[in-house]
């Protein structure tokens, strides 16, 4: 047992024989551990300033101890575990480079690995209403003995942790489906924790210390991970004085085979929301506090501990797979996001990710899951800024080379079309000038004078789409239900026009602008499919596995069809007289598609409704639109081709090319800027009260009027910088919109009567140069 007086490192088994106790002698004295404080929060107190100088000897135990095993199922190191044991596992945190994505489901349901015997565990009786019982007692009368017995003893090995929380002692609970913990009594437990006394929690820390410093020698049992799997979820873990011994835990967990991941991964799933809540940002907490100390000498110095952040983010991607696995997730991947992240070097990041791939060398952008959608949004700006320097680079060098003149023009596409021929001067344009599409956008309508500082090319986006949307131009369907479009099925001799949609969304991608496009969450997942361009031609691109939940995203009536279909509790086949075909109305015909191979000569029956339903679904959203979609991801790899595309989620594409369409105008009034006129003044006052009681359709074209798009950036509103100057001409004039500058100059108008009505004329006439 520790001794509570003299604080000597706890034996890793109590009653072991004389080598054993050679080696605790040997073991170096542990100090004391930081205090608990008794607030009402139940958290530890913050140590003195040198308290983590007096863990040295707990550090250079388990350093010693580890790195002298040198069995390959040790936690010796972090990064990549040696799982040579488990060689047909996939991996559960594949590198994002990997072409072929593997999902942690398609591993067996019983992991047919090497499983030493379960040893014994001792017998412990306590249950929930017991503990309760001694909890209550111990508060009303203040002796907390019976209290502190229990968690001495619980938290003092493994085994007895699983002694305490195990449902059954008696049975082995290998399976995923069932961690076999209590995990009433384990919330319970920690709960009383935290308003425990302190010599209380000290016991409970000191028996974690103990579980830490054993000796393992072979696989780990499934006991083990269940104790893993409990000690993560410790409130106590959330105070810095307990991070020394939380990195410790973290890098044993981390260290694990891919086969012991696959159980705490699948066992994650059955915590609750608020508990798994808390242990992702409990993991988030430690990766910030270590990067950026608020008490540097808190901590270790850094180069002692260079593993720290490494095993918590490797433990964190088990909380992200599993989370992945659940429809819906348990919590939002956007709480996966660490903002601290986007204040270190992203770019050296991203290129050591890109030199060093998924080696042992650790990169945040291998796990791209807690980067931030605004630091990615960094990356990819500053990469293709990179990518658009090179290109002209390489233009001038060669321009000269050949003893020519060089001409500012050929470091950027510039793009020049007629408003009355827009889609299809557009389309030449792109295709004539492919070789120069990573260069600067620079939009020019003939026949008018405008210089494009930005607000051009915002011009250009916004008709385009808007033209090649139209229901008219029939290219894509919209439906009024979902209120999203979708690519027309109608067979064609040219799909030019679908690669051009494709590359106005990576130019729009490429050079930050935001586009109004109404696509559902699965096409921006085809467009990741793979999300990098594959050499050979050949290769099917744009295909991803679609479910009825898909459909649903853009044809609900029809998706609710298959979905009474697959709920039917009749007789299928007599009743609905279905075969494996679909029909389609293509220019007023009716054509007719086999889902499989003579299709029209297999009925569907309640057996295979099923493989009926996922054929349908993945004709409609994949076969069907083959051609037009394989030319829109073309399109848009053509301009957006980089290894960044790989660190993105499809939705966060899809937040790339369309920014929000949620307007918060009371956001932009805080984060407005002013030049000749004060918050305060009364035209600034009418201005505000007269934006923030528009209809939304007004709200946006204010926006459209003053930056050239209706859309809200990565950022927010406060991405905008936009700004309100004073034009100092006469209120009989009309407000003026800067739109490369996101500015508007608004003269001082005497009212809010006359500034509503000039406005709305303004922002309702606010496409080329001049009123008609």
């Amino acid at each position: 047992k520790l001794n509570q007086d003299s604080m000597e490192t706890p034996s890793a088994d109590e009653g072991g024989d004389e080598e054993e106790g050679e080696k605790e002698k040997k073991r170096e004295k542990l100090p004391l551990l930081p205090s608990a404080a008794t607030t009402a929060s139940g958290g530890l107190e913050r140590g003195a300033k040198n308290q983590f100088s007096t863990f040295s000897s707990f550090i250079t135990t388990i350093n010693q101890k580890t790195e002298g095993i040198g069995n390959k199922n040790s936690p010796t190191q972090l990064g990549i575990p040696d799982i040579k044991n488990v060689r047909d596992l996939p991996p559960i945190c594949l590198d994002v480079r990997q072409k072929q994505r593997i999902s942690i489901d398609t591993l067996p349901q019983e992991v047919k690995a090497l499983i030493p015997p379960e040893p014994s565990l001792p017998f412990q009786t306590k249950t929930v209403k017991d503990f309760q019982d001694d909890v209550e007692k111990a508060k009303s009368s203040g002796d907390w003995k019976a209290v502190h017995d229990f968690y001495s003893r619980t938290f003092d090995s493994f085994l007895e942790i699983n002694a305490a929380f195990k449902k059954d002692t008696n049975s082995p609970f290998n399976t995923i489906e069932d961690s076999g913990i209590n995990a009433k009594f384990v919330n319970v437990v920690y709960d009383a924790l935290l308003s425990a006394p302190q010599d209380v929690q000290k016991s409970v820390l000191k028996g974690i210390i103990n579980g830490l410093l054993q000796e393992w020698k072979g696989p780990r049992t499934k006991d083990d991970l269940r104790a893993y799997c409990i000690l993560l979820q410790n409130p106590q873990f959330s105070n810095t004085s307990t991070y020394v011994i939380y990195a410790h835990l973290l890098r044993q967990i981390a260290a694990l085979t891919e086969a012991d991941h696959h159980f705490l991964v699948h066992w994650s799933k059955k915590i609750s929301q608020k508990r798994f809540k808390q242990l992702v940002d409990r993991l988030l907490q430690f990766i910030s506090l270590r990067l950026f100390p608020a008490k540097p000498e808190e901590f270790p110095p850094m180069v002692k501990c260079t593993w720290w952040i490494p095993s918590a983010t490797k433990v964190l991607s088990l909380f992200n797979a599993a989370n992945s696995l659940i429809n819906p997730p348990v919590i939002s991947y956007t709480d996966f996001y660490n903002s601290t992240l986007d204040h270190i070097d992203l770019m050296e990041e991203y290129h050591n990710w890109q030199c060093y791939g998924n080696s042992h060398r650790f990169s945040f952008c291998q796990y791209p899951f807690i980067i931030s959608i605004a630091a990615k949004k960094v990356i990819i700006q500053r990469d293709s800024e990179q990518q658009m320097i090179s290109i002209a680079r390489q233009s001038l060098v060669d321009k000269v080379s050949r003893r020519q003149k060089p001409d500012m023009n050929m470091l950027f596409l510039n793009v020049k079309v007629r408003r009355t021929h827009l889609v299809s001067d557009s389309l030449d344009e792109l295709a004539r000038k492919r070789a120069d599409l990573k260069k600067k956008l620079k939009v020019t309508f003939v026949g008018e004078a405008g210089l494009d500082m930005g607000g051009l090319t915002k011009e250009w986006f916004l008709l385009l789409i808007r033209q090649i949307f139209h229901p008219d131009y029939g290219m894509f369907s919209y439906h009024k239900d979902s209120h999203c479009h979708w690519f027309s099925s109608f067979k064609c001799d040219n799909y030019s026009e679908f690669r051009l949609v494709g590359a106005l969304m990576g130019l729009a991608v490429y050079n930050s602008i935001t586009l109004d496009i109404r696509f559902p969450p699965c096409c921006y997942k085809k467009l990741l499919s793979p999300p990098i361009v594959p050499c050979d031609h050949n290769t099917f691109v744009g295909i991803c596995d679609v479910t009825l939940d898909d459909l649903f995203q853009i044809m609900p009536e029809l998706a609710h069809g298959l979905s009474e279909l697959l709920s039917y509790e009749g007789n299928v086949e007599e009743d609905f007289y279905s075969t494996f075909q679909v029909f389609q109305e293509e220019f007023g015909v009716i054509k007719s598609y086999n889902l499989k191979p003579n299709g029209d000569k297999i009925p569907v029956t309640n057996q295979n409704r099923k493989e009926y339903v996922q054929l349908y679904v993945d004709f409609l959203l994949n076969k069907s639109v083959y051609k037009q979609f394989a030319a829109f991801y073309y399109g848009f790899h053509s301009v957006c081709a980089s290894h960044a595309l790989l660190l993105l989620r499809p939705e966060e594409v899809e937040i790339l090319v369309c920014g929000s369409p949620e307007l918060d105008m009371s956001a932009l009034q805080r984060s407005t800027q002013y030049e000749g006129y004060q918050k305060t003044d009364l035209t600034i006052r009418y201005f505000w009260d007269v934006v923030l009681g528009f209809s939304l359709d007004l709200q946006k074209k204010l926006l459209h009027f003053a930056t050239g798009s209706d859309r809200v950036p990565v950022g927010g509103m406060a991405d905008l910088n936009f700004k309100i100057s004073k034009s100092e001409t006469s209120t009989n004039w009309l407000p003026v919109a800067h739109t490369c500058f996101n500015q508007l100059c608004l003269p001082p108008y005497k009212n809010k009567k006359e500034l509503k009505q000039k406005l709305i004329i303004g922002i309702s006439n606010a496409e080329g140069f001049g009123l008609e």
